[in-house]
């Protein structure tokens, strides 16, 4: 039974109890899984992101927002925002990922919750008003399906490249963020940037800690079963006529990434969420191979009357979470 009224013409519960969600195992690995993620990282990493900051758009919460861009895999030149401290010295540094809707604006998730923060805010390739680019379809639909006949061609693996070259922008914006410890970083996404930094962290050890809020992209042939009313609809209807793609989506499936995660991860998944189905987002926060923090919403990607109260609370959780993980002394 669903927790909320609803016109969906599905359960966006899927008849799953918490218990239920919590065992359902991510899925094994194709062959070359890691090495395929590890070549693509390294060829991340030796990209010049040339990173070139705007004038300042905005400043609130003790932060100044700036235009920035930089350059990515394949030479692209991406947009987002840059957010520095408005005073005092930067303390940590934290990229973090937009959902399917894209990013048209830095948005209330700027930085963290805490003080001394720096954060890069990246459009990911075709996506939000920075970013949007020729030949890249810009509606989720689309994008989800772009290049994915391929694992070399699919569209999400140049994302996940993205936000990688993301992080290397920042740290070369704010060289005080690597430390004689390495790089203080930590990562923030929600949706599709919680499905894309799931596939990203595993790879990159730059980052010390991160939090993935209603992800995407878990248990790909879970979710082929599962109608929803997002994006996994499009894979679903093209899965009916290329069947072929489930040759390549198990290697951007965020639950087996995240079985390779080792840092701390706060995970907050949803029990009802008719965009991305919940039994995949579970699938991630089980499979996660390193310390992790549960925090579960009623519902996800579905407005309620508890939303802005739920919205307060996992902001809470994620100051305590990241002032503890970054050693920031304030969690």
């Amino acid at each position: 039974m669903s927790a909320f009224v609803h016109g969906f013409p599905f359960d966006p519960a899927y008849g799953r109890t918490l218990d239920e969600l919590l065992v359902i195992a991510a899925p094994a690995p194709p062959d070359g899984f890691d090495t395929f993620w590890r070549d693509r990282y390294e060829v991340a990493l030796r990209v010049g992101t040339a990173p070139a900051v705007g004038p300042q758009e905005d400043e609130r919460d003790g932060f100044r927002i700036f235009g920035v861009s930089f350059t990515s895999v394949g030479g692209l030149r991406l947009g987002g925002w840059l957010v520095l401290p408005a005073e005092g010295p930067v303390r940590y540094g934290c990229v973090i990922g937009h959902g399917y809707g894209g990013r048209q604006e830095a948005g209330r998730d700027v930085p963290l919750p805490l003080p001394g923060g720096a954060a890069i805010l990246p459009c990911v390739r075709g996506m939000g008003s920075r970013s949007r680019r020729p030949g890249i379809p810009g509606d989720a639909d689309r994008h989800v399906l772009h290049g994915v006949d391929s694992r070399d061609t699919y569209v999400i693996g140049d994302c996940v490249a993205d936000l990688w070259c993301a992080a290397s922008a920042l740290l070369d914006l704010v060289p005080e963020l690597v430390t004689a410890r390495g790089p203080r970083l930590a990562y923030a996404g929600e949706s599709l940037g919680g499905g894309l930094g799931a596939l990203a962290l595993p790879w990159d050890d730059r980052f010390a800690c991160g939090r993935l809020t209603v992800p995407t992209f878990g248990d790909h042939p879970l979710r082929l079963t599962l109608p929803c009313a997002g994006s996994g609809e499009a894979v679903r209807a093209h899965y009916r006529d290329h069947p072929g793609i489930m040759d390549v989506l198990p290697y951007f499936d965020a639950a087996t990434a995240a079985s390779r995660i080792r840092i701390p991860m706060l995970v907050a998944p949803a029990l009802f969420d008719p965009s991305v189905p919940p039994p995949g987002q579970f699938a991630v926060y089980n499979a996660l191979a390193g310390p992790r923090e549960l925090h579960v919403l009623t519902a996800g990607h579905f407005e309620h009357e508890g939303s802005e109260r739920e919205e307060r609370e996992l902001r809470a959780v994620d100051g305590r979470f990241f002032g503890e993980r970054l050693g920031l002394g304030f969690g």
